[in-house]
């Protein structure tokens, strides 16, 4: 981490929650994936994404509940534990507006973090470069400085827990890691608008959030992240919106965006037949657990053979280890080793083409290599079953081949990894495209096929 920078403007106030249903039952937002510009080819696209996501896959399991402790901080600084496994970024980026005049930022989309922050002016070496400019707090009239008094005052909750007296003003850092990644800086308020257009455009004012000026290099184009976690500090708690969805695109669709809702019209759009629902597991107390989307994950069938995977393979246990989790910030899904190797066997035993070794162009262990003639293809080569995720509740994931399957080049590849790393479970976001997925946050998690393009 680098030392504590010298800081000029702090940012912004806290207000008690906003509430997003003054504005027609919530906000869209679109949703554009990482290196999804039109330069980029469908192949080289698959493998940036797979690259990012070794990396992010590296630490989950025993190693989040020790992830900062308050004594390896510098005085006057609070550490706020996150998820481990994400370096500098995640898959998707939202654009929202922040202060008065609203000024556009686009920030990573994260459901596995809480804190809401953008880079802040002044700002010095230890800043990484962004697409917009930084923001300045100093020219917005509608900046405060979040009060000691404010629930989410990281600085002010860690001396209360401690026992002692908050620091003067709450002038105090933060410091949030992101596996190898990490942002600090010092927390405030402002006014945030929310909309794809001016039709759907929403002012809040009083969202809590990080004015950061050090930070590591290369957050994927973004200018911030926006937590959308359980936490008290994500963007859902604060706007107390209750729910949100999101509608993912195919992953070799470059040019649709997806789209995120938020309050209560994001569940509008499952209001039809074929949907499931299952209650989210809760979650650990302790951070950066306690931020997570805990589901129950009965059993996978591929076709209509149940796999024989062992029964306490996806528990969340009582130390806090275990458990799946569903997760926007990582593409390709992870299953304990025991699970794994059965949707490994079953998957290899169905198709009829040459293994290949894959891990150095994808990180995937299961590859099959192509026929020369089909190389280029982007359909499927082999007919193959879907494979079904069997949640509690009696809800059924159904996935076709082209969620579980990846083409990429001269390779056709199980979208899926074993988690070697830990005992914590993820499920992707590639299987996640092509369904519109809503989180009641403090109840289920449901989820309905769609054609993500068209909403």
């Amino acid at each position: 981490m680098a030392a504590s920078l010298r800081v000029i403007v702090v940012l912004v106030c806290a207000t008690s929650s906003a509430v997003v249903d003054a504005a027609a039952g919530g906000v869209r937002v679109g949703l554009t994936r990482i290196h999804s510009e039109p330069g980029v080819t469908a192949s080289q696209f698959v493998r940036d994404a797979l690259r990012r996501d070794m990396h992010r896959r590296a630490r989950f399991g025993r190693e989040l509940a020790s992830s900062s402790s308050s004594s390896s901080s510098p005085a006057g600084t609070v550490s706020a534990p996150t998820r481990k496994d994400l370096p500098n970024g995640g898959e998707y980026i939202m654009t929202l507006a922040i202060g008065t005049p609203p000024l556009p930022y686009p920030a990573i989309a994260d459901t596995g973090s809480d804190l809401v922050w953008t880079q802040c002016a002044p700002c010095g070496k230890r800043c990484f470069k962004q697409p917009s400019p930084l923001y300045n707090p100093s020219s917005s009239p509608t900046f405060r400085v979040l009060p000691c008094s404010s629930a989410l005052n990281l600085c002010a909750a860690e001396a209360r827990l401690a026992g002692a007296t908050p620091p003067p003003g709450c002038a105090c850092r933060y410091n949030q890691t992101y596996g190898t990644g990490w942002t600090s800086g010092l927390q405030g308020s402002e006014t945030f608008t929310f909309g794809s257009s001016p039709a759907d455009q929403v002012r809040v004012p009083g969202i809590a959030f990080g004015c950061s000026n050090a930070s590591s290099d290369d957050w994927n184009g973004s200018a911030g992240l926006v937590g959308l976690g359980r936490g008290g500090l994500s963007l859902v708690s604060q706007l107390a919106a209750g729910m949100f969805s999101y509608c993912l695109t195919p992953f070799q669709d470059t040019k649709s965006k997806s789209t995120l809702l938020l309050g209560p019209a994001a569940a509008a759009l499952l209001n039809g037949t074929g949907v499931r629902s299952t209650p989210f597991v809760p979650s650990p107390s302790k951070p950066p657990m306690s931020t997570y989307y805990y589901l129950n994950l009965t059993g996978i069938s591929v076709g209509a053979a149940a796999l024989p995977i062992p029964p306490d393979a996806f528990a969340l246990r009582a130390d806090g280890t275990g458990g799946l989790i569903i997760d926007s910030g990582t593409t390709i899904t992870s299953l304990v080793d025991a699970a794994y190797k059965r949707v490994r066997a079953a998957v290899r035993s169905l198709v009829k083409l040459p293994v290949t070794d894959g891990s150095n162009a994808t990180g995937l262990d299961l590859c099959f290599a192509l026929p020369s003639s089909s190389s280029a293809t982007t359909s499927p080569p082999a007919t193959l079953p879907s494979m079904t995720l069997h949640f509690g509740g009696g809800a059924d994931m159904v996935l076709p081949v082209e969620n579980y399957m990846i083409l990429d080049g001269g390779m056709w590849c199980l979208a899926m990894r074993s988690q070697t790393d830990g005992e914590l479970s993820t499920l992707g976001n590639y299987q996640q495209q092509n369904l519109h997925i809503l989180y009641d946050v403090k109840e289920t998690l449901s989820f309905a096929p769609a054609k993500c393009s068209t909403h």
